[in-house]
């Protein structure tokens, strides 16, 4: 039976209770994910050297493209409704947050530690070689950018429980608290210079657009024609920070080395979530009787089975794709990017790269979908706990610095033995159960 057949097979067995919607949202975004970061890829080959040029600055006109591919506030919201429904279904079986957090981290972790071995594994070789520490570090760092999410939303889920039980106690106050403490911490970033206070709003962002995700699964939003209305006043927030305060254009990355909207994350974010969530929610109900369909909900299954695949791999495949053509005299990269020739080719690159990504996710996908055996006791809670920081730890040092040239001598080999200890410890891999 083909992949298709099966997801067809699948489709048709899902529970009728399902918000199909929320699957879509996520198989969508993903694909807006990978189609945006090879979008605006700017390799090219000139006088027998490989360059690299930031899209966004050689056309700045392209930075209000960044409000609509910038989608990681989707995820989120995403993941808190799905969390809601996971915390909800082990309550009703009376299981303990250790049994639960062990299947979420099984799926989360399993696929990040099979990409951190092929790059692993890739840097030692490539040691021994003629090529640089400086060119595995920019390879690297390249296909390691999709990892900070997982740096985070790890320990999202490690809260969860928490984060939704002060939802059921305080409802909105709880997304409040938060909306307050990052706009705190920007205005310390923003006034003070206080830099470094900025980095927690990787917390306090995503757990604020997270609750967004409880407040969908109770149905706490309003009716289509409010939800437009908070777009619509969120878009003007968003617009004002930006043309009348100190926030940068660009939502995805930024011209400006110093200041951006995602890294750290800013309070335009969660704006941006607010308009995005609107928009999509006021069409909720005509999409999820479109998604009664066998075709688009079985695609939409298909996405969704090798979604962690599709999202950590994307960026691999465009790395290699790009060393090859570099190794074959710059074959596809002749054109600088922002020019018309440039454009023209897009299409065919994208194509091209989902054509490469999509037999290395059929092959790999199966490890995200590796369940559990039947009858394994979960590790202790404060196993995994402890295990899932080593590993959020281990993948930001390699999210920042990448493999191979790093400020310290051996960072790479410290940060990938942190994830392969905290994946031990948490009792992901085979003889630490």
């Amino acid at each position: 039976m083909n992949v298709w057949s099966q997801a067809k097979v699948m489709a048709a067995q899902t529970p009728g209770e399902r918000n199909r919607y929320v699957d879509f949202l996520r198989a969508a975004s993903i694909l807006v994910v990978v189609t945006g970061h090879w979008l605006i890829a700017g390799f090219y080959y000139a006088d027998g050297a490989l360059e690299s040029s930031d899209v966004l600055v050689v056309q700045p006109q392209m930075q209000w493209l960044t409000w609509l591919f910038q989608v990681m506030p989707i995820f989120f919201i995403v993941g808190g409704y799905a969390n809601a429904v996971s915390l909800e279904s082990a309550e009703r079986r009376g299981l303990q947050y250790a049994e639960w957090l062990a299947a979420r981290l099984n799926r989360l972790v399993t696929p990040l530690l099979a990409l951190l071995l092929g790059w692993a594994g890739l840097a030692a070789l490539l040691y021994f070689s003629p090529v640089s520490g400086d060119t595995i570090q920019v390879g690297s760092r390249a296909a390691l950018i999709p990892i900070w999410f997982l740096a985070i939303y790890i320990i999202i889920v490690l809260l969860a429980p928490v984060t939704y039980r002060a939802w059921r106690r305080w409802g909105f106050a709880s997304f409040w608290a938060l909306v307050a403490t990052g706009s705190l911490v920007d205005g310390l970033f923003f006034v003070l210079d206080m830099k470094a206070a900025g980095w927690t709003n990787y917390l306090w962002v995503w757990l604020g657009v997270h609750q967004l995700g409880y407040a969908w699964r109770d149905d706490r939003l309003g009716r289509p024609l409010q939800l437009l209305i908070f777009s619509a006043l969120a878009f003007v927030l968003l617009w004002s920070l930006v043309s009348l305060g100190p926030y940068p254009l660009a939502m995805v990355g930024s011209p400006d080395e110093d200041l951006s909207n995602s890294l750290p994350p800013k309070m335009t974010l969660l704006v941006l979530g607010i308009i995005q969530l609107g928009l999509l929610l006021s069409v909720e109900g005509p999409m999820r009787l479109a998604l009664s369909g066998l075709r688009l909900w079985a695609a939409t299954v298909l996405i969704n089975s090798m979604i962690m695949t599709l999202y950590l791999w994307h960026l691999t495949v465009m790395v290699i794709v790009v060393a090859l053509a570099f190794l074959a005299g710059g074959f596809g990269l002749g054109f600088e990017p922002g020019t018309a020739g440039w454009w023209s080719t897009r299409p065919v690159w994208i194509v091209s790269l989902y054509a490469l990504l999509i037999p290395v996710a059929l092959l790999l996908a199966p490890l995200e979908r590796r369940a559990r055996k039947a009858g394994t006791t979960a590790p202790p809670a404060w196993r995994q706990v402890g295990g899932a920081v080593l590993v959020c730890l281990g993948v930001a040092l390699l999210a920042r610095f990448g493999f191979g040239s790093a400020p310290l001598p051996f960072l790479d080999s410290a940060a990938f033995l942190l994830v392969v200890a905290g994946a031990s410890i948490s009792g992901l891999l085979p003889g630490f159960r």
